[in-house]
């Protein structure tokens, strides 16, 4: 397979990777099909058949005014839309003006397959394959998110459930329940967000496997900064990124305070077993079930980069600072504390000023 020359691939075309491109073309690097000889080139590859990365795929139901944490894509604002406005109507033509706006030139649909080393040189060249060409990059900038990755918890009897079983990832309205009795599952915002919604036209049962920790604390920036530090911790001992959730506790919401208000948000422990109605208790006690929602988060999208070897005995990749430890070509964005909106800008900003720094003369 002939590879194409190029000196940055960025895989991902949501919030972190188009921040990568803006940044790179900031610092003099060019759309690979637009380079005149000598220019520094860099080519966006995304999987998704449109612009909009992961906001294309979220649930209808959830609104500009609900979003956790927009922040808009450097050097142009989100476009002002009414908070009843759905955010998977309002984002994706944003990406896609955005796209346009500054000519990155993203091609798409392009799944990468593979990441791999072109040979022993630590200073050579890493091999993208993709399922529509493949390129020998000097650079990989890695912004594939985690919105393809829902985690599926395994517990006994999974299989046998006869009603209606769904990921966050399928979810698309109360209204699909309505009429039913419906188990929760997970302690994260959008598992209390759609625990609130559904609980308006349905039953709602709703189990973690620990007891929420409320924090009264405004989750405000300095808040956010304090739980982005925690799990960048946690990436840099190669350890899984974990959640922010997992660092700060639960903070209080509109929705959360929403469903206190309607006695709808009561916390049981997590069930031992499923079975074909329902699910058995740790106490023995049965519940019964028609559908169980799994509001158990993602992990990060990077099966493609596993020739590379980076996974550590702990399951996470080394990474400071955006750049992995053990592959310095290598840069992960929005994957541990740059996963938020604001952290994928900051992100993108920071690998392509260490990939610049590389570039830079060595003073005499």
């Amino acid at each position: 397979m002939e590879h194409t020359p190029v000196d940055v691939v960025v895989i991902g075309a949501g919030q972190a990777g188009l921040s990568a491109g803006y940044h790179l073309q900031r610092r003099g690097f060019v759309p690979v099909g637009r380079a005149s000889q000598g220019e520094r080139t860099f080519v966006v590859l995304d999987a998704n058949d449109r612009p909009g990365g992961a906001w294309q795929h979220r649930w209808a139901s959830l609104k500009m005014a609900t979003v956790n944490g927009i922040h808009e894509l450097p050097g142009h604002a989100v476009p002002e839309a009414a908070g009843h406005a759905a955010s998977r109507d309002v984002l994706p033509p944003y990406f896609s003006e955005y796209e346009s706006k500054y000519a990155l030139d993203v091609r798409r649909p392009v799944r990468v397959t593979a990441v791999r080393r072109a040979d022993e040189d630590p200073r050579g060249r890493l091999l993208v394959d993709t399922d529509d060409g493949a390129w020998a990059a000097r650079y990989v900038i890695n912004a594939t998110g985690t919105w393809t990755r829902p985690f599926w918890p395994h517990y006994p009897g999974k299989s046998r459930f006869r009603g209606r079983q769904l990921h966050v990832a399928d979810y698309e309205s109360a209204e699909q329940f309505a009429g039913q009795r419906v188990v929760i599952v997970g302690a994260g915002i959008s598992a209390v967000q759609l625990l609130d919604e559904i609980s308006r036209v349905a039953d709602t049962f709703w189990v973690t496997r620990r007891e929420p920790e409320w924090s009264e604390e405004a989750f405000d920036i300095p808040a956010r900064v304090a739980a982005i530090a925690g799990v960048e911790d946690r990436v840099r001992r190669g350890l899984p990124p974990g959640s922010v959730i997992s660092v700060t506790g639960m903070h209080w919401t509109p929705w959360a305070r929403a469903a206190q208000a309607r006695g709808v948000l009561e916390r049981h422990p997590m069930f031992s077993a499923i079975e074909e109605d329902g699910v058995r208790m740790p106490d023995g006690s049965f519940e019964p079930a028609d559908a169980i929602l799994w509001a158990t988060g993602f992990r990060p999208a990077v099966d493609h980069l596993a020739p590379l070897r980076l996974r550590t005995p702990d399951g996470g990749i080394r990474v400071a600072d955006t750049r992995a430890l053990d592959e310095p070509r290598l840069f992960l964005i929005g994957y541990g504390p740059s996963q938020s909106t604001i952290g994928a800008n900051r992100a993108g900003r920071a690998a392509v000023g260490a990939i610049v720094a590389d570039e830079a003369p060595v003073p005499a």
